[in-house]
């Protein structure tokens, strides 16, 4: 499945009916426990504050997405979530080796927040080269050095 990169900021999603039906969707889909807030106070709020989406396109169609939150040295990722009909495709890895391209391409870390986290998303994120932090709050993606082996 050719599954590319797609960037959901404030701007992309006030100028894209079908942006914000696809990130509804895959929010609406999200296990009960991933959200608690409805998925349209979840997106809003997350817009308003300056963050975006790094989301899965195939097709035209968003499938799956991640929240992303930028500071000076990393981009924190949370709530990854695919719609049902495509989970277990692989969309999911899929979406966070591509976003992890994009922030290297940045120069910057990605960091995902360990609190609480499923059991399913710590396996994923081990399995794609994720490591805990000496401190145990937080994965770490191991990045080669910006321009290595190119």
């Amino acid at each position: 499945m050719p599954v590319t990169l797609h960037r959901v900021d404030q701007a992309t999603w006030d100028a894209d009916a079908q942006v914000q039906q696809d990130l509804l969707r895959i929010y609406a889909d999200a296990p009960p426990e991933r959200l608690s807030l409805s998925p349209e106070d979840f997106i809003s709020r997350h817009l308003a504050a300056d963050r975006f989406f790094c989301c899965a396109r195939f097709n035209d169609r968003l499938l799956g997405a991640l929240a992303v939150q930028r500071d000076q040295e990393a981009w924190w990722l949370s709530h990854l979530c695919v719609r049902k009909t495509t989970r277990r495709r692989g969309v999911g890895t899929r979406l966070l080796t591509l976003t992890g391209e994009a922030a290297h391409a940045e120069g910057l870390r990605l960091c995902v927040a360990n609190p609480q986290l499923p059991m399913a998303d710590q396996l994923l994120l081990s399995r794609l080269g994720y490591r805990l932090t000496k401190t145990g709050d937080y994965f770490e993606l191991d990045l080669p050095p910006k321009g290595a082996g190119q």
